[in-house]
């Protein structure tokens, strides 16, 4: 069942990628129905609040008619930065299905772990490695295209303009 609601999360990724955002996408399951999805949008949104999992997040507290998840999981191709795992805390989140771990931000096991400090009162179940391959993939794409599109610019830039004199 994992790997089906994963591929929900990379359909939501896709979508991100189609808007030249960091394709990360999120979906939140309850009693086996999804009931948010949700992709980056802080470029569209000029938001840095609005990560899939905070948007995703919302809609399911908009569902559930509380800011409480219990029962629910989220799957996400990317692990969560801080600010997303702090907040699947908050939300009392029960299980957290990650595709690809984030080397540099990832705050549910990777750079550090919020999703079950023992201090916090409540941890959050994590399962890695989910299609970790599809989830990696598009992220690499991704930023293979954009590196690709900033040097080809940046070439253009620096070519010399002649003006043809009469």
């Amino acid at each position: 069942m994992d790997k089906q609601f994963m591929k929900e999360a990379l359909i939501e990724a896709g979508k991100a990628y189609k808007e030249m955002e960091v394709p990360v996408g999120a979906i939140i399951v309850y009693e086996g129905k999804i009931i948010a999805r949700a992709y980056n949008q802080r470029e569209g949104l000029r938001n840095p609040l609005a990560h899939a999992e905070i948007m995703a997040i919302n809609q399911a507290s908009e569902y559930l008619k509380s800011w409480r998840l219990h029962g629910c999981t989220m799957y996400v191709t990317l692990e969560p930065c801080a600010m997303c795992a702090g907040a699947l805390v908050n939300s009392r989140i029960d299980r957290l299905v990650i595709g690809t771990r984030d080397l540099r931000m990832g705050c549910a096991g990777t750079v550090e772990d919020l999703t079950s400090h023992e201090k916090f009162n409540h941890q959050i179940q994590v399962v890695h490695g989910v299609l970790e391959e599809e989830c990696s993939r598009i992220l690499s794409e991704f930023f293979r295209e954009l590196r690709a599109e900033k040097k080809s610019l940046s070439l253009k830039e620096s070519e010399p303009v002649y003006k043809e004199e009469n």
